[in-house]
């Protein structure tokens, strides 16, 4: 028998004991090609940010423990992380055919996520303001292409965010949704995963 959601309409996602061939994850074959492509984007960039994480290639410029700040980092690290918190309790209800608190879900996403560019911004503004650009040296144009290559990705996260925020109000939890916001979580947790990197690799690593 079919289950009913509270607002009354047949569920668009999965439900338990039902055994017919799922389109929503056949959709998202060529997303998981995507995110493979961007893994192997950001694997690069971190190669390159080894090699030039040394004295020698600062060119007389700040080293990295001289323009990392772990603790301001820190907050950062805690935004982007409920902010996926945040966006999987939303797939939760999504599950469940609550739309009301996918909608909630997504609006919080989005709001730690805006906290966490915000924060983004203000580093890069103060590295400026002291002369540390990517122009000084090989080291701090490495720093600027990985920490601005995930700001990147975070943008386009929270445009998305919004785009789905809209979506699902007026379209409600249609399988073309369902199928869009599922997509997004694993964008979502990618770039969390990359930035626990980045915190580890540049700004823990880089303090000592």
């Amino acid at each position: 028998m079919a289950v009913k959601t509270v607002e009354g309409e047949l569920p668009p996602l999965w439900h338990y004991g039902h055994e017919a061939h799922d389109m929503i994850a056949t959709k998202t074959l060529g997303f998981w090609l995507y995110m493979l492509s961007d893994a192997l984007l950001f694997a690069g960039i971190f190669a390159a940010y080894g090699v030039l994480d040394h004295s020698m290639n600062a060119a007389g410029g700040p080293t990295d423990a001289q323009i990392v700040h772990p603790v301001a980092a820190f907050w950062q690290t805690i935004a982007v992380v409920t902010s996926v918190f945040c966006y999987s309790l939303a797939t939760v209800a999504l599950k469940h055919g609550y739309r009301q608190l996918v909608v909630l879900g997504i609006f919080a996403a989005m709001l730690l996520g805006a906290v966490f560019i915000s924060l983004e911004i203000s580093d890069f503004a103060d590295l400026y303001a002291h002369g540390a650009t990517p122009q000084v040296s090989g080291f701090l144009s490495a720093y600027f292409v990985l920490i601005a290559t995930h700001g990147l990705h975070m943008l386009f996260g929270l445009l998305w965010l919004f785009v789905m925020l809209i979506q699902v109000v007026r379209l409600g939890l249609t399988a073309p949704v369902v199928a869009q916001l599922l997509n997004l979580r694993l964008f979502w947790q990618f770039q969390s995963a990359v930035w626990v990197c980045v915190y580890v690799f540049v700004y823990l690593k880089g303090a000592i």
